[in-house]
């Protein structure tokens, strides 16, 4: 497997970017009262998945960055949550929902293969 240069060769950091848009868009329309509460809380979170892989990257030890890459896969069992909670108030329904849940299963699968793969190279190294 080839090394990546930065974190923005990444195929999980440009998915995870793409999807900070979709949570956005999702968002828009949401009831004012939420603005400071699902809102900011699912914006902010789908915000961390793309700046803690930024972070980890930017660190000097595999261990390192394999602690940001947990906290990114955190940010998404986080937003998973919250749109099961949008869809559970009805501020958006399952078609709304449906497309992000997806989204976030694959932007998690590349997060643990890129976790398993980081640790193997600390496993290896030893």
């Amino acid at each position: 497997m080839a090394e990546h240069k930065t974190h923005k060769d990444l195929i999980v950091w440009k998915r995870s970017r793409n999807f900070i848009k979709n949570i956005y868009e999702l968002t828009n329309d949401f009831p004012a009262s939420e603005l400071y509460g699902l809102t900011s809380q699912l914006r902010r979170a789908a915000v961390s998945i793309t700046v803690n892989i930024s972070e980890g990257y930017a660190r000097n030890s595999d261990k390192e960055l394999i602690h940001f890459l947990y906290i990114s896969l955190g940010s998404i069992s986080e937003i998973e949550t919250l749109l099961l909670i949008v869809s559970d108030l009805e501020f958006k329904d399952h078609n709304h929902i449906s497309p992000l849940l997806n989204e976030i299963e694959e932007i998690r699968k590349m997060l643990l293969s890129l976790i398993k793969h980081n640790k193997s190279k600390i496993n290896f190294s030893k």
